[in-house]
């Protein structure tokens, strides 16, 4: 996705120099790759359902982490596990240039149990290593991916996983019996997923679980890195992303997912995406799309 508005100002000159690109190709099932460059873009607090694995090339990406904030530079690999909250922005006036991989959870767990990882859920035990190396890897997968080359892409990207599995990689510790504070997080973010175009209020959801709102809203915070409402948002762009890769056109899409109108949609979808729903679906790899 280039940025083509023509800048008139110095701040809308600098942020035309922005470009993304955030895509996922048919040969390889359970990836999506993003390479760009972003400057004034800021991702707010969300999560994947699978990894992320992002090399920086160029800049300082400032990444928010429950608990701690980094500053990624050349050479740097940052890598998020599942279901992790995290926030990233840059960290110097120029920005930021990265390529980033995000393998599926079941891709990972593939790879792990070919190489003899211990059994359970793989998870890499710290967020950021210095491995200009491994960066390389990420950035020959985009190229093998971009030349059509799908044996290449497909061995580079096992190659990798398998590499900081080696390196990194641990199992992530057997779940305990939850407390009553995370019972309530669990069963408040099943009534939001089941009512994702109508979500209650916080007093609402906070009445059906017995609870209080405050107490919801400290127990899902602990739990989930981020308040109910912004996990509404960030649960509907991925059940987004699923249907423009089906062929949904951004209208549809909306409706479908409970924003209010396609605008409302573009915008929270480009913030933690990084590109637009219409871009995103044009590069998805989306056999249904004109």
């Amino acid at each position: 996705m280039e940025r083509q508005d023509a800048p008139d100002t110095p701040e809308q000159r600098q942020a035309a120099r922005e470009w993304a690109r955030h895509w996922s190709w048919e040969p390889l099932p359970g990836l999506d790759l993003l390479r760009a460059r972003y400057i004034r873009h800021t991702f707010p607090r969300h999560s994947h359902e699978g990894y992320t694995l992002g090399a920086v090339t160029h800049g300082v990406e400032r990444v928010e982490l429950p608990g701690t904030t980094l500053h990624a530079g050349p050479g740097t690999l940052v890598m998020v596990n599942p279901e992790v909250a995290h926030a990233a922005r840059a960290g110097t006036p120029e920005g930021w240039a990265y390529a980033t991989l995000y393998p599926s959870l079941g891709l990972v767990r593939e790879v792990a149990d070919a190489t003899g990882h211990p059994p359970g859920t793989p998870v890499f035990d710290r967020p950021i290593a210095d491995d200009a190396r491994s960066g390389r890897l990420v950035r020959a997968v985009h190229r093998a991916v971009e030349e059509g080359d799908a044996l290449a892409a497909d061995t580079l990207l096992r190659v990798l996983i398998a590499r900081l599995l080696n390196l990194y990689g641990t199992t992530a510790p057997h779940a305990v019996p939850a407390s009553a504070g995370r019972g309530t997080a669990a069963r408040a973010r099943d009534l939001l997923a089941e009512r994702l175009t109508d979500p209650p209020s916080l007093e609402e959801l906070a009445r059906t679980l017995g609870s209080s709102p405050f107490a919801v809203l400290r127990a899902f915070k602990a739990a989930y890195g981020m308040p109910p409402h912004t996990w509404l948002t960030d649960a509907r762009v991925r059940r987004a992303r699923a249907l423009l890769h089906s062929g949904a056109t951004p209208a549809e899409t909306a409706t479908a997912v409970g924003f209010t109108d396609q605008p409302h949609l573009n915008r929270h979808f480009t913030r933690i995406v990084g590109v637009t729903p219409g871009a995103y679906r044009r590069d998805s790899g989306c056999r249904a799309c004109p």
